[in-house]
């Protein structure tokens, strides 16, 4: 009697993908990478703390799709971070993996080369490659952790993580933010809902063991501490935004209700821009002028920038690809971008000092 094959009957092909420790040997983490990390993972953990009275402001492309674009974004925002660092704590946003409803491109490390070849162990390789270039410049990174093996191949090199709206009430995000070895925002959810970032806060602050694997590339049963920096991201939700007072306030009660730290991170873009990229400074000027009338709770803010306005499709001809210039979610350029965070510094530069107080 013969037994009918009844596993991977939809599996294509399994491709090897290098281990962790493979990528590592081949782009190993420098001395100046590692003070860059640290030192970007201290000053959050003290601002989160109220031991710091800076605000953290992660800003940078929707998604990196062209690292020489990218390199020249992260150059522009390191002298203008140096230039503001006394007020605030500037943080690129470097997103390689982007989720999707339906479909589309899934990231740089998904499919470097944007033509579906979906060439996950260049796109990772060059990933690691892209976040070394910027740690060397003494700029910290951020990043959204989408893939549960990714942290693996890269994790070293990330300062702040954020958990997507669409993945904060997934238990494998949950435990996986446990053992990350950054402070995590989790988003609201797409419709607005604050409770499953709550409770993902409390979910990822816990020890939990889980499938995974290690540096070697072998399956593990993964065994984590519990991560004590997890804090809300609000982005609105349902086509409504969630970054007015009123909406801020509800969000510190859940907080404080749960027992947990009213920590609070806006992200200027999404559902509080009502996805209008030109409103972000808007939406910026609201939370500085809510912390200059007193409000402690929020430590962040978020925007999705650069050196070129909007969004652009991706043509079948790359050669014709607008030069920094987002593929995803538009965005501010870099002369509004510059002015947004220069305005926050003059307008916190005498206030925030008070908030420690």
């Amino acid at each position: 009697m013969t037994t009918q094959n009844t596993e991977n009957l939809n599996i294509a092909a399994f491709d090897t993908m290098p281990k962790p420790e493979e990528i590592h040997t081949r782009l190993p983490i420098t001395a100046k990478a590692t003070k860059t990390v640290t030192h970007g993972r201290n000053l959050l953990r003290k601002i989160l703390e109220r031991k710091d009275h800076r605000l953290f402001v992660v800003v940078g492309p929707c998604s990196i799709h062209d690292p020489v674009a990218g390199m020249d974004y992260a150059r522009r925002l390191k002298a203008l971070s140096d230039e503001v660092g006394d007020v605030l704590q500037i943080i690129m946003r470097v997103y390689f993996e982007k989720p999707r409803t339906t479909v589309g491109w899934k990231g740089y490390i998904n499919d470097p080369f944007m033509d579906d070849s979906f060439r996950i162990d260049v796109g990772m390789e060059k990933a690691r490659q892209f976040l070394l270039d910027i740690a060397e410049l003494g700029l910290p990174t951020g990043t959204e952790a989408l893939d549960p093996i990714s942290p693996q191949y890269y994790g070293d090199l990330i300062t702040w993580t954020a958990i997507g709206a669409r993945t904060t009430e997934s238990q494998t995000h949950r435990e996986m933010s446990s053992g990350l070895s950054t402070p995590v925002g989790f988003k609201n959810a797409t419709n607005g809902d604050l409770s499953v970032a709550v409770n993902a806060i409390l979910s990822a602050s816990r020890p939990h063991s889980f499938l995974g694997i290690n540096s070697s590339g072998q399956v593990s049963i993964v065994r984590t501490n519990g991560n004590h920096y997890g804090h809300i991201v609000l982005r609105g939700g349902d086509g409504r935004p969630n970054y007015d007072t009123v909406s801020v306030s509800i969000a510190e009660q859940a907080m404080v209700k749960a027992k947990l730290p009213a920590n609070i991170v806006v992200d200027c873009s999404h559902a509080n821009s009502s996805k209008k990229p030109e409103l972000q400074p808007l939406v910026m000027a609201d939370v500085v002028n809510q912390i200059r009338l007193g409000n402690k709770s929020l430590l962040g803010v978020m925007i999705e920038s650069n050196i070129e306005a909007g969004n652009q499709p991706i043509p079948a001809d790359l050669s014709q690809l607008k030069y920094g210039c987002s593929v995803t979610d538009g965005c501010v350029d870099w002369a509004t971008t510059e002015k947004m965070i220069r305005d926050a510094a003059i307008m916190l530069r005498d206030v925030l000092p008070d908030r420690l107080s």
